[in-house]
């Protein structure tokens, strides 16, 4: 039996020409400030991962299962509900942020905000460097 592959991967696709297609006004100019603080931080292009995600750097990972594969250290989605960011470490060691950043809802490594203005954009960059450092001392 051939392994799962993974579906979202990093390819060759355009990130410019996958955000200016976005059909909403708002939710396009809220992924340019996101996409622009994730270049500042990580010091990474921008690349698409699978369709409609936009990540940043990438780690390789193998769970005890024998499943492996590649993700990406940090990125966003534009979603119809939300705006998703990938804060890949999860939010259990980003306590003191998350009581700071205002209005969000998370998953177990999804940070979902309906608009920029709801958060502390500082905050948001301290989440984002901290976790994208954690991951770089990780997995390298």
């Amino acid at each position: 039996m051939a392994k799962a592959q993974n579906k979202t991967t990093e390819n060759e696709a355009s990130v410019a020409e996958f955000l200016n297609n976005l059909e909403a006004p708002k939710r396009k100019a809220d992924c340019l400030i996101v996409k622009n603080l994730m270049e500042e931080i990580t010091g990474e292009p921008a690349k698409m991962w699978g369709t409609s995600i936009v990540g940043f750097g990438s780690y390789h990972y193998k769970y005890d299962s024998g499943r492996e594969g590649d993700a990406l250290k940090v990125g966003f989605s534009p979603r119809a509900q939300n705006l998703t960011l990938y804060i890949m470490p999860g939010f259990d060691r980003y306590e003191d942020y998350m009581a700071k950043l205002g209005k969000y809802k998370t998953g177990k490594s999804c940070l979902y905000i309906k608009n920029i203005e709801d958060i502390d954009v500082q905050i948001l960059k301290n989440l984002i460097r901290d976790s994208y450092d954690f991951m770089c001392h990780k997995y390298g």
